[in-house]
């Protein structure tokens, strides 16, 4: 194997197959530079999806079969766990335990190991077992709630808050630092990543807001969801823009900008009871133009502008562009990897493996004496 480039180089990572969370955070991995090896089933699971060469949450990695229902396929996976520095799963819980796969005897083998456990719900409480998804963990953490207008049903942006903000993420952080006290201590543990706790952990900002009395329970009744200077608006062609100026001076920037300097209906921006009104003013202003015509006017000044962009618009922004945030080297729409390292950049994303295509390899490289 030719070795890879970026900040995790060296590391290896075990990935029993999956959907949503655990893959997406053993793509972060490899694409920052540790060798994911992924185990796969000698078939497609029945909910499983087959993306081919567009699954991106298997760019990087490396493919291994075994079928965890065999002791064959059991012992292939306890004899690559002997030489990782983690594993992932994302079972429902109970499941590794009764392949064989579970925790302990995972870590007997190898007791550096970081185990991490991906679930919705966690590894325990009263709906540990229950099924769900990225928009009902969301929901239950709380972080649904303002998603929405007055009146309306909230609606989360399709797997970002919950299956990846709040879970793979969550989880890559986890063994991460499992990893660091590994090193250090020479003691594996269990990392119990949980989607419903990421969500949950990420309100902490929120919080603040709502214990020093600024955020209120009611929907729309709070700056961040309900004022007429942090929203979005419709333009003349249909399309739309976000502002968000909370500071005064980007604020009164904003109203010289757009004419609502000297009106007096603007003046007061953080009073509730003017906002409804003030959120008028802002949309019929904002329809006189297209967003083309706004961004000329708005776009890389201080009044806390962007346009909203579908995703091949934003592919093709110019500040997008120049960072080289997305590409389509192989005929689709991706994003590079993320962050960004000075002193060991992380190799271009790596090609989407076929199934079971690095079992003999892996085996030879990572057992090797």
């Amino acid at each position: 194997m030719d070795a890879k480039q970026g900040p995790l180089s060296g590391l290896r990572i075990l990935e029993v197959a999956g959907i949503g969370p655990g893959p997406f955070c053993g793509m972060l991995l490899a694409d920052l530079g540790a060798d994911v090896v992924v185990v796969e089933r000698d078939v497609q699971d029945a909910d499983e999806m087959e993306f081919g060469p567009q699954a991106l949450f298997k760019r990087g990695k490396r493919s291994v079969r075994a079928d965890l229902k065999t002791p064959e396929g059991v012992q292939t996976v306890l004899e690559l766990v002997a030489h990782c520095d983690a594993l992932i799963e994302g079972m429902r819980p109970g499941v590794m335990e009764r392949l064989g796969l579970g925790p302990d005897i995972c870590l007997e083998r190898n007791p550096r190991l970081v185990y991490g456990r991906m679930t919705g719900w966690g590894q325990d409480g009263p709906l540990a077992q229950a099924a769900g998804h990225d928009n009902n963990y969301v929901a239950l953490s709380g972080a649904l709630w303002y998603a929405g207008q007055p009146g309306q049903p909230p609606v989360a942006p399709p797997s970002l808050l919950g299956d990846v903000a709040g879970g793979a993420l969550y989880l890559a952080i986890g063994v991460l630092a499992g990893i660091m006290n590994a090193r250090t201590s020479g003691q594996g543990q269990v990392v119990d990543a949980a989607i419903v706790d990421g969500c949950a952990h990420m309100l902490n900002l929120l919080l603040v807001s709502k214990a020093a009395g600024l955020t209120v329970n009611e929907r729309g009744g709070s700056s961040l969801d309900g004022s007429h200077w942090f929203n979005t608006y419709r333009c003349a062609d249909g399309q739309f823009i976000s502002v968000g100026p909370l500071e005064p001076r980007f604020y009164k920037l904003l109203l010289d900008k757009v004419g609502l300097g000297d009106d007096p209906l603007m003046a007061n921006a953080h009073n509730p009871k003017h906002w409804p009104q003030q959120r008028e003013r802002f949309a019929a202003v904002f329809a006189q133009r297209t967003r083309e015509q706004w961004c000329a006017l708005l776009e890389g000044t201080d009044a806390c502008f962007a346009p909203v962009l579908n995703l091949d618009e934003a592919a093709d922004h110019p500040h997008l562009r120049a960072r080289q945030v997305f590409s389509r080297d192989r005929g689709f729409l991706e994003a590079n990897p993320a962050p960004r390292f000075s002193a060991t950049p992380a190799n271009k994303p790596g090609a989407v493996p076929q199934r079971g295509e690095h079992t003999d390899a892996v085996l030879r490289e990572w057992t090797a004496r």
